[in-house]
């Protein structure tokens, strides 16, 4: 997809060398290699070429090395002879040179809009403030950089700092941060501090260019010339570093900002940005071409994404194709000012010298296509991540802006479910309240039914483009060629009951009763390789997610019914039927929120998710079928009822049949099973626990999930103690999920239970720790929401088994149990030094005990324990719960050091409490007031001054010589005896 529009020629026959460029507003600067200056006009009477306007001859001595603009003085700003001058314009008369920034490489400019506070400081935002235009010049001079400043168009002062080595290149990365190219290495400079950071970049990867980067001197000859230091800012946050032939994308911070970096086939020559794309000149012979193993012979001119790193266009020169072959040229980038806009323009000159001689430089212009195309382009592409990026980019934005992203997130979501990421896909489609019958439309017939769509009509389903011929093959060749996978995973999703965890356990242990194992193929496979697929997996995992999908739906669309007074109890089976929609209309249903749909859109839905969560639970979860059969559900009996036969579910269909009032239906079903006859044994209760253990154990080794669901069944109960004593023994994690099951699933309150699952989670959690394993921390979170969450156990015993561990925050929660209040808050204080969960605890058991407050103060103003200044978080705590502390416990709590202004909030909260306004308080204010005034008239009195033959009266500038003095307070002024007076009076008006 190329963004830019085939490039044009603006200017043709420049025959001075030009070394440096810039452009500003409608005007083209190129300096060139004698010193003159050339100012070209673009769009002058609506003409596409350049008109020149002008040519400052002898501007500069030598090479014009750089140009700038200022626009606050409205300068223009040359570096020639390492000396940078400012030329007001238009008149370039009265140049200005910058004598601070001797021996100067390379400068940058920056203006940004600061909000200047009119009174107050930066700490009070309150204040009012005025926006200020702040410009900076920044030059960077061998082994230092000159900081030039403009505050609305009013020079401040200069500012200098040394530097390690010598900027050649720089750009700013944010306001106060700018990028230096050293050579070879860049640093990040802060104008606050004025101090530079050096940027750790990693080893280079590629090595196709940079084979020779290590050879110096001599044996460098011949392998062209040493690549110049880049530095480019991509936005705000981005700042990308051209080393060698690898951009990195750097932050404000020095560190990487992606862990992707820019590769390229050799070292570019010129590297430039234009929002949001990134250009770079290659050198001939470096670019492959469509042909394999050819190489492009000239210069290409290579763009690239900001956004993907992706390049989608390469312009080899010459730029538009010529009769007969034409010598190859040097292109120098020039982008506008500021960078992130178009057009783009570039210098070629001809590297064959007669050439150069006698065509001269060209000046091309390159113009960037609508973003509405671009994202066209992209979209038709199938790149809808791009495309999104791009999209929130665009400033300001399209005018069907909201529209756009919403398709294109969706179209995204889809290209994220046909990779594998499912999750993401559902995600998604939630958040835009897609159609339903959309997204069950992406999954196999198995699921979907007749609203299953083949996957080369996706992307138009969800309002894409169609898809081209090209594409048609593809998807052809591919469907055929990955028939025999999707016909797996059907088989996969059909599979019978009898291959379900609990047939698989039925049948296993009717067979060990009655002597004789039955050939259930799902049991043998277990011990076989080819169970462990990766396309069952994928498509299981699919259907998980759709399983989520609907879950989160179902209770939302039943909730907006149920406020119109739709309920399934009473209406499913009067409902029309499912199948006397059609397709079309079913998609055709709109991508709104629920709150926007009339009611029979928000019944078609019900019925699709309903229907589609009943057939996920087949495929996926076939023990959940019962427990939708038996609620009230807007389910289409004709959809599942063959599935259900087929799977032998006959009790869940008779559920069925009876929830939809089909009473006809349910009795014939039971007449057809009360003619079978079924031999094999169907529960195992007690007293068949031991066989129960036996013959779990090789299930365990095969999959533990499936062997768990032994102990969970519903229809029959064993011992307990029994059950977690025996799953302890296979797995202490698979004892944990029992208990778990018993206490959230079955609600058991027993207090041996909860002990037990304490001390489990608190043993995982130490010898996770010792293992040195990543879960521990998930463990010790496992067991401070088990102790901290409910109270059926035993508290005593627990702190018994942890006081001796290291776990100080279980042992603040169970202290917190126990009432010792003092010693928790002390774990939070010293040990943890959290003083937000320990202003929690406060607040947990401040209804309860009131002082706890106080007692967390003392904490921290009497620690107990060494090793902290804990002045900041008391201080902190009484501006917060100033209502909550006892005014007087707390003043005689405070150090002596601390003033009277760090609690102020404190004192004007407790005086205007009647309780604490007595004597005492106002005894006490006076007191310090009178020792601060004493403490300061001492300091005044000791203070001396020193007259000597030279000292001066600064009244009548006269010598004090031995003449009779005075000494002015408080600055010590010294003044003949007889000038006092009118120094006096002198002194009263400057202080008004």
């Amino acid at each position: 997809m190329p963004p830019f529009y085939d490039p044009r020629t603006v200017v043709t026959g420049i025959k001075e060398k030009i070394d440096s460029v810039l452009v500003q507003g409608d005007r083209l600067y190129f300096g060139s290699a004698v010193g003159n200056l050339h100012i070209y006009g673009v769009g002058v009477d609506d003409s596409e070429n350049a008109t020149l306007v002008e040519v400052k001859k002898g501007l500069a001595r030598r090479s014009i090395e750089q140009l700038g603009f200022i626009r606050d003085i409205n300068s223009l700003v040359l570096l020639s002879e390492m000396i940078v001058t400012l030329y007001p314009l238009p008149t370039f008369a009265s140049p200005t040179v910058l004598t601070n920034a001797k021996a100067a490489f390379s400068f940058t400019i920056h203006s940004h809009i600061e909000q200047i506070p009119t009174e107050g400081t930066f700490a009070q935002p309150d204040k009012q403030t005025i926006p200020t235009l702040i410009t900076r010049l920044v030059v960077g001079c061998r082994r230092k950089v000159v900081v030039y400043t403009w505050r609305d168009g009013e020079a401040q002062a200069i500012k200098e700092a040394p530097l390690s080595h010598s900027p050649r290149a720089m750009t700013f990365m944010t306001p106060d941060r700018i990028c230096f190219a050293y050579a070879p290495d860049f640093a990040i400079f802060d104008l606050n501090t004025m101090t530079a950071t050096e940027i750790m970049l990693p080893m280079p990867t590629s090595t196709t260019a940079s084979a020779f980067t290590g050879l110096t001197g001599y044996m460098t000859l011949g392998l062209g010339a040493k690549a110049k230091p880049s530095v480019v800012q991509i936005n705000d946050q981005e700042t990308l570093i051209v080393k060698d032939n690898e951009g990195f994308m750097i932050g404000p911070t020095g560190n990487e900002s992606r862990p992707a970096s820019v590769e390229w086939p050799a070292v570019p020559e010129e590297v430039a940005f234009v929002k949001p794309y990134i250009f770079s000149v290659l050198p001939a012979n470096t670019v492959p071409t469509s042909t394999e193993g050819t190489f492009h012979p000239t210069t290409v001119l290579q763009i690239r994404s900001s956004l993907s790193l992706q390049s989608p266009q390469n312009l080899p020169f010459p730029f538009i194709p010529a009769p007969t072959p034409q010598h190859n040229s040097t292109i120098r980038l020039i982008t506008p000012s500021p960078s992130s806009k178009s057009p783009l323009y570039l210098l070629t000159t001809p590297t064959d010298r007669a050439s150069a001689t006698a065509e001269g430089t060209s000046v091309w212009s390159f113009t960037m296509k609508p973003w509405s195309e671009q994202i066209d382009e992209l979209i038709q592409d199938g790149h809808y991540a791009d495309a999104l990026a791009l999209l929130d980019i665009i400033t300001p934005p399209l005018p069907d802006h909201d529209t756009r992203r919403t398709k294109i997130r969706a179209l995204n979501a889809v290209a994220h479910f046909r990779a594998g990421k499912y999750d993401a896909a559902i995600d998604a489609f939630t958040e835009l309240d897609v159609n339903p019958a959309k997204v069950v439309a992406l999954y196999p017939e198995s699921v979907a039914g007749r609203l299953s769509v083949p996957a080369d009509r996706w992307v138009p389903l969800f309002g894409g483009p169609e898809p081209s011929e090209k594409e048609e093959e593809h998807e052809t060749g591919s469907d055929e060629a990955s028939s025999h996978a999707q016909d797996l995973m059907e088989q996969l999703a059909s599979l019978p009951s009898g291959g379900s965890i609990r047939g698989k356990f039925k049948t296993g242990f009717g067979s060990l009763i009655t002597g004789g194992p039955p050939k259930d193929d799902d049991a043998s496979s277990i011990h076989s390789k080819s169970n462990k697929r990766s396309t069952p997996d994928k498509f299981h995992r699919s259907v998980e997610t759709l399983i989520r999908y609907l879950s989160d739906r179902r209770p939302k669309v039943g909730g907006a019914l149920a406020a119109m007074g739709i309920t399934p109890a009473n209406q499913s089976h009067k409902a029309p039927s499912l199948n006397d929609t059609s397709v079309e209309e079913l998609f055709a249903l709109p991508n709104a929120p629920l709150s926007a749909l009339t009611p029979e859109q928000l019944l078609r839905f019900g019925q699709i998710i309903d229907t589609m969560l009943f057939k996920s639970y087949l495929t996926n979860r076939p023990a959940l079928v019962g427990s939708l059969c038996r609620v009230a559900n807007w389910c289409e009996v004709s959809e599942v009822e063959e599935e259900l036969r087929g799977h032998k579910k006959f009790g869940e269909l008779i559920d069925l049949y009876k929830g939809k009032k089909m009473h006809e239906n349910a009795l014939e079903l039971l007449k057809q099973l009360s003619a079978e006859e079924d031999d094999n044994l169907d529960k195992l209760g007690p007293e068949y626990m031991d066989l129960v253990f036996s013959a779990s154990r090789w299930i365990f080794d095969v999959d533990k999930d499936m062997a768990f669901e032994i102990f969970t069944s519903e229809d029959v109960e064993l011992p307990q103690d029994a059950v977690a004593e025996f799953l302890e023994g296979v797995d202490p994690a698979l004892c944990a999920k029992f208990l778990e099951y018993l206490i959230e699933e079955r609600h058991v309150e027993a207090r041996p239970v909860h002990d037990r699952l304490a001390e489990l989670y608190l043993s995982m959690t130490l010898a996770a720790k010792r293992r040195g394993d990543d879960k521990s921390g998930e463990l010790y979170s496992k067991l401070l929401r088990f102790i901290d969450g409910t109270q059926h156990y035993n508290v005593d015993h627990l702190y018994g088994v942890l006081s001796s561990q290291d776990l100080f925050e279980a042992r603040a929660i169970l202290l917190g149990r126990l009432g010792r209040h003092d010693q928790a808050l002390e774990l939070y204080a010293y040990n943890l030094k959290d003083h937000f969960k320990a202003e929690e605890y406060c607040k947990r058991y401040y209804p309860d005990t009131n002082t706890i407050f106080l007692t967390l103060l003392r904490i921290y103003l009497r620690p107990t324990a060494a090793g902290g200044d804990f002045l900041q978080p008391a201080l902190s705590l009484i501006s917060r719960h100033s209502p909550r502390l006892d005014p007087v416990e707390t003043l005689k709590l405070l150090p002596p050091l601390v003033t009277a202004q760090d609690v102020r909030a404190f004192l004007i909260e407790s005086l205007r409490a009647p309780r604490t306004f007595d004597g005492r308080v106002v005894k006490g204010v006076a007191k310090a007031r009178n020792d601060q005034l004493a403490r300061r008239l001492m300091g005044l009195q000791a203070r001396m001054v020193k007259v000597t033959d030279g000292r001066i009266c600064p009244q009548c500038h006269k010598r004090l010589g031995s003449s009779v003095i005075a000494v002015h307070a408080p600055r010590g002024e010294v003044t003949h005896f007889h000038c006092r007076e009118p120094f006096s009076k002198k002194l009263g008006e400057m202080r008004r």
